[in-house]
């Protein structure tokens, strides 16, 4: 029996999906300038990351949809790890694309003692380059920024549960080598 021809077409449509994505300036790499913004969190307070220039280093997390389970999993990994991470003069910023009142639930659901910052538009994570193709969600990717504000390490390959301590390993090593 044949498949449907919506089913290959729809197949096809899939298969170029990684290609379909808007054209976007060259990928960050460690040593760019952490492009910036101002983003609402949580709370409906503003974070411009141009405030953090010269007061200590900034991990970016980027993820795709609160509540769903591994960005659950990342987010309470780094509500484990905050006081490592901020003992290295760190602070945590996980950034997606949900409207506010999500992210303001999931923060409380969570008791998460950091920002979640809203990035419904897209445009902070089309800058970063974790834009998924065709849909309004953040790939899982993080970075993170010294005090300079510029990018020193980018994972684009994270472990939702692993993230978090590898950001405090991370950190450490990056600030033995300042």
């Amino acid at each position: 029996m044949q498949k449907p021809t919506f089913l290959k077409q729809f197949a096809l449509f899939l298969s170029w999906l990684p290609f379909l994505s808007a054209a976007h300036a060259e990928a960050l790499k460690a040593g760019d300038p952490a492009p910036l913004f101002q983003l609402s969190a949580q709370d409906g307070s503003e974070v411009n990351l141009a405030s953090r220039q010269g007061k200590g280093w900034t991990v970016l997390y980027f993820y795709p949809k609160a509540g769903t389970p591994g960005c659950t999993t990342q987010a309470c990994a780094f509500r484990d790890a905050i006081e490592i991470i901020r003992r290295q003069n760190a602070e945590v910023y996980g950034i997606s694309t949900d409207e506010l009142k999500a992210l303001l639930d999931f923060h409380s659901k969570h008791k998460l003692s950091f920002n979640l910052l809203s990035d419904a538009d897209a445009k902070v994570t089309e800058a970063y380059g974790v834009k998924m193709p065709v849909i309004n969600l953040a790939k899982r990717w993080t970075f993170i920024v010294d005090p300079a504000l510029v990018i020193r390490q980018i994972d684009d390959d994270v472990d939702p549960a692993l993230d978090a301590r590898r950001v405090a390993e991370s950190l450490q090593q990056l600030q033995a080598t300042q």
